[in-house]
């Protein structure tokens, strides 16, 4: 006869060798999973190298040159002039890049606007009234420039500085 302990034990290893079975089986399934992904990578992988063999067959500039000659009279291409070409700092600024305007800055050009407004309305009126309508569409004019410049600048692109080598054509491409 058996006894109760012996009963527990019999339990016991059922248990054990259940749970060990579950993850044996839960293992052999991840180990499927990742030499499914291994293949899915290397798949991706030769087909990248195929598109760069594709790609440098389609650029290659004999052929280029063919498709351009053939193609002339619809595309009607011509080469880029030395003058279209500019540097990466030359480019407009992004709406996200521009800097906002200083607040003494504004108060300071309005002031110096309304100044100059006032000296322009004194002069006019010395010299005539078209003269002073004039100088009035003006300064009018200029208020409303400054009220346009003020809620949006407009980016302007910075200097050449001196002059550089032609051939040094910066492209953005190519990390130095």
């Amino acid at each position: 006869m058996l006894k109760t302990f012996d009963l527990v034990l019999i339990g016991v290893m059922t248990a054990t060798a259940a749970v060990t079975y579950t993850i044996k089986h839960r293992a052999e399934l991840k180990l499927e999973e990742v030499h499914r992904l291994e293949a899915e990578i290397k798949l991706e992988k030769d087909t990248i190298d195929l598109l760069k063999a594709d790609w440098a067959l389609q650029s290659q500039p004999n052929r280029l040159e063919r498709l351009v000659k053939a193609y002339n009279d619809e595309l009607k291409l011509q080469p880029t002039e030395s003058t279209a070409l500019v540097h990466a700092k030359e480019l407009p600024m992004l709406k996200s890049e521009v800097p906002v305007p200083d607040v003494t800055e504004a108060k300071a050009s309005a002031k110096s606007a309304t100044e100059a407004s006032a000296k322009g309305a004194t002069v006019a009126s010395a010299k005539g009234a078209t003269v002073a309508s004039a100088k009035g569409a003006t300064v009018a004019s200029a208020k409303g420039a400054q009220a346009t410049a003020k809620a949006q600048p407009i980016p302007m692109p910075a200097p050449r500085g001196e002059a550089e080598d032609a051939d040094q054509i910066e492209t953005g491409s190519v990390e130095e």
